[in-house]
């Protein structure tokens, strides 16, 4: 056992958590029963996203794709359609190729190891923990950003908690600090601490049902932990992008690239601006040599700003018409559309602010979110 845990009542701790978490847990869509699918699902789109932002998001993912198989199966674009909004699209690809897997060598059952479940594509250590611990009952730590800020003030661990090497740490001492009569209530206990208690500013330690082992409560310092560092400033970004008509009122779109930021979703043909350029010039230029049309790119009617993690997004949006309904490049996959069935196509959010802003009418249905 770690010296970090010497003293530490382990006992204790664990009953008072899991008894806390068993008469205080949130009523969540995912938490219904364990089917392994259902928890798999939640924890992916539970990935740097909010809880309250994912509900709707899995219940709507769950009537359209309630089996592993109807996943597995389903045309891909319907899945980035069902995720549109959430973000991080990366996440989705991955899921629907992992549960294929499942379905063709796993016989349609989650694994139930470590070494197995691990192999599966986009489930990292944590996603594995919380799949075993939560559907499975065994013993497997899961280890989020929830769970480290706990520990770090529990356990008075000073590691930047950004680090790899910080992460192992945790995952090493939890092996010994799970419960292992209950090991679900004991992983989602932590993981709801994070979440309602210890939070990262003002951590309502009055309410913490976990104080009188908290080492960094007994010291004063909670407010100073974890220890975490800087990450750099996103990057900005100058963007222009075009809303071009045909003369039946239809606009262009085209897909994304197939990898990289955003892979395969739906846009509108856009270019990066340098500061010294005239935007309507390098619309209409770029417009011309990409799809081979010669646009007539009028007024400016929008901004659009989106922030990621490591990039911002400034783009400036003008309307641009062209004659007729002209045939489009085949060397891009893109698309005339009208106001209707544009809501079929999958779009960052950044876009589909473009989509609120400038198309005349757009069925009151289609839901918006400012995540992803």
């Amino acid at each position: 056992m770690s010296k970090i845990l010497q003293d530490f009542d382990i006992s204790t701790f664990q009953n008072d958590l899991v008894t806390w978490f068993s008469n205080h847990y949130r009523e969540l869509p995912w938490r219904e029963n364990k089917d392994p699918y259902r928890v798999w699902v939640s924890e992916i789109m539970l990935q740097q996203t909010r809880v309250d932002t994912v509900i709707p998001y899995y219940q709507a993912f769950m009537r359209q794709f309630p089996t592993l198989e109807t996943l597995a199966y389903a045309e891909e674009d319907q899945v980035l359609k069902a995720w549109e909004g959430l973000g991080y699209y990366s996440r989705a690809r991955n899921l629907q190729s992992a549960v294929r897997e499942v379905v063709e060598s796993y016989g349609g059952e989650v694994p139930s190891t470590r070494k197995e479940i691990s192999k599966l594509k986009g489930v990292g250590p944590y996603t594995a923990g919380a799949i075993l611990s939560i559907a499975y009952d065994q013993p497997e730590p899961a280890v989020d950003g929830n769970v480290m800020r706990v520990l770090s003030r529990v356990l008075y661990i000073e590691e930047d908690i950004a680090k790899v090497k910080t992460r192992t740490l945790f995952e090493s001492l939890l092996y010994d600090l799970i419960s292992k009569e209950n090991p679900s209530f004991f992983n989602q206990g932590l993981m709801e601490l994070g979440a309602l208690v210890c939070t990262p500013t003002s951590p309502g330690c009055l309410l913490c049902p976990v104080r009188d082992h908290c080492r960094a409560f007994a010291a004063g310092v909670q407010e100073q932990l974890p220890i975490k560092a800087k990450k750099k400033k996103p990057k900005a970004k100058q963007l222009i992008a075009a809303v071009i008509r045909n003369e039946k009122g239809q606009v262009l779109i085209e897909r994304r690239p197939e990898k990289g930021l955003l892979a395969k979703l739906w846009q509108f043909p856009n270019v990066e601006l340098e500061s010294t350029k005239n935007a309507q010039q390098v619309l209409g230029d770029y417009i011309h040599e990409r799809f081979h049309l010669d646009a007539a790119v009028g007024e400016y009617v929008q901004t659009v700003e989106h922030v990621f993690s490591h990039l911002i997004w400034n783009i400036r949006v003008y309307e641009a018409t062209v004659k007729g309904v002209p045939s489009l490049n085949d060397k891009y996959e893109a698309d005339w559309v009208d106001d209707r069935t544009i809501e079929n196509y999958a779009f960052p959010v950044s876009h589909q602010k473009i989509i609120q802003g400038n198309l005349r009418k757009v069925d009151d249905t289609i839901g918006f979110t400012a995540e992803g």
